[in-house]
Order: C-alpha cells, then sequence, then structure tokens
C-alpha cells in the first residue's frame, strides 16, 4: 500500500478483512466536536481516532506522545491490530491525518497510509458515508517506541550550537516571526536557526497533496537542504507532522520536536529568535 492512497483506491478496498479506515480528525477549542462530526458522517467502517486524548496525561504540554501501553490500549479498542492495513483521514484545517500516521508508524505500526484530500473530497466525489458509532472488535496491537523520529528539548538545544539538524517550522510566517502573540505562558518567535515552511503550502487549492516536482520546491523555497537531516516543528507537534509526511513522500526521511514551540517558548533557559528565516 501506497503512502498517500486516493479515494478511488479506497473505495474498491472497503470491506477488505485487513483494512482499518481511522477519521483522525482534531480541531481546536471553540472550533467544533470533532466526534460528534464523525458520528454524524464518515467513511463506512471507519473508526474515530481522539487525538485530543490519545496523548501524554503526565505533562501539561499540549499533544504530546503517550506512553506505548496507552496508545496500545487504544488502538486495540479501536480495533486496530497487528497486521492491518491502516488508511487515515481528517476533515481538519489542520490536516491531522499526518498527526496520527506518524504516531502510529511510531509506535510500530507499518502499513499506514493517508487518504488524499480526506473527507472533503470523498464526499465531494458523492461516495458513501455512513452515520453513527461503529461496531469494533478488538485486536491486538504491539506496541514498541521508534525513538529515531522524535527529538526532546536536550536534543534541540543541543543543536543550535551544532547545527546538525536543519530545523523546519510548519507555523504562518508570522507567528514564526514572532509577530503574533503565542498561548499565555509562551514567548513569540522561533528557535534559532530554523527556516520556516507554513504546512498550508503542501496542498493543492483542492486540498490534495502536492506532489514530484511541486512538492519538492516548496521545501527547497523555504532554504532547506533535502540532502541533509531534518526536524520539524510547530505550535504543539500537529502540524509538524504535515511537513514530516511531505518529506516522507519525497522519499526523505526525518524526525519531530514533539514539544515544539509550546515547550521551547515556554523554557526560560532557550534562547529564542524573531523575524524572518536568516
Amino acid at each position: 500500500m501506497d503512502a498517500l492512497v486516493s479515494t478511488d483506491w479506497l473505495e474498491k478496498e472497503l470491506g477488505a478483512v485487513d483494512l482499518r479506515v481511522v477519521d483522525a480528525t482534531w480541531l481546536m477549542p471553540g472550533e467544533g466536536d470533532a466526534a460528534a462530526a464523525f458520528e454524524q458522517a464518515h467513511i463506512p467502517g471507519a473508526v474515530f481516532m481522539d487525538l485530543a486524548e490519545l496523548a501524554d496525561s503526565s505533562t501539561s504540554l499540549p499533544n504530546m506522545l503517550p506512553p506505548a501501553e496507552k496508545f496500545a490500549s487504544r488502538m486495540q479498542s479501536l480495533g486496530l491490530g497487528d497486521g492491518s492495513r491502516i488508511v487515515v483521514y481528517d476533515q481538519s484545517p489542520y490536516k491531522t491525518a499526518a498527526r496520527a500516521w506518524w504516531m502510529l508508524r511510531t509506535f510500530g505500526a507499518h502499513d499506514v497510509a493517508i487518504l488524499d484530500g480526506g473527507l472533503a473530497k470523498w464526499r465531494a466525489e458523492s461516495r458513501p458515508v455512513e452515520s453513527g458509532k461503529p461496531q469494533v472488535r478488538h485486536r491486538h496491537f504491539t506496541a514498541w517506541t521508534d525513538s529515531k523520529s522524535v527529538r526532546s528539548l536536550d536534543q534541540m538545544k543541543a543543536n543550535v550550537g551544532s547545527r546538525a539538524e536543519q530545523v523546519l517550522d510548519a507555523r504562518g510566517a508570522d507567528r514564526f516571526a514572532g509577530q503574533v502573540a503565542e498561548r499565555p505562558g509562551v514567548q513569540p518567535g522561533h528557535i534559532p536557526g530554523s527556516r520556516n515552511l507554513p504546512y498550508t503550502q503542501l496542498f493543492n487549492a483542492d486540498g490534495s497533496w502536492k506532489q514530484g516536482d511541486d512538492l519538492r520546491q516548496a521545501f527547497e523555497r523555504s532554504g532547506v537542504d533535502l540532502d541533509k537531516p531534518i526536524v520539524t516543528t510547530c505550535g504543539s507537534g500537529i502540524t509538524a507532522s504535515v511537513l514530516l509526511f511531505g518529506l516522507h513522500l519525497l522519499g526523505k526521511d526525518a524526525a519531530l520536536y514533539d514539544g515544539s514551540w509550546s515547550e521551547w517558548g515556554a523554557d526560560p533557559s532557550t534562547p529564542k529568535e524573531t523575524g524572518a528565516a536568516a
């Protein structure tokens, strides 16, 4: 299964014994109820992955990776098991299927794809949807953590000096430059030496992913060298996953700073820059 699958492909595969479809829509507080929207309409057979709940509850930082045991338990309750082919989609402006894709792969799922265009494209093409809560059969999910794709605060601090890895920030240009306020307790700006590629620049007007030269050029315009190591970051690790998936489509492995600006901007010991990328 390719990492990015089409609506045509998915409709033909619906009902396959090993296929699991996951709605991973996540919204900011006040933007709506993602779980309720799922119950109103979703791709037949899909289950809802609650990214807001699927986080580390032992920290005040938002959206941090949960312990492997918690992740495995939640996946089993969704019927996602060892050997499943998993297709993730969303109906979020933040393209949160990419966060689910990254989490699944980080915790050991091998065959995970994103539906190109998400639910919006699916519905625009008048493909079938259903409502209500799905009936789920629990399956065993063996979780192990692939830490090579995750960066910690200490690793990012060390990288400011070594510049061993390029840092690419997925936030909008105004947030990157420090021109708008962050959440309380978080200073504005960006990690010194980082580059900026707003995640929205990886998509076509219809919400489908850019591919090939169009996708490559989006990264190159940000000033990163695609042949050198890259770490992605954002506000809280959500849209950084979008950049990570874009790099994956180009055949490039990268890492994600999970604490992102929520952690860096709130830490008085971290250096901070404002303005456009140097």
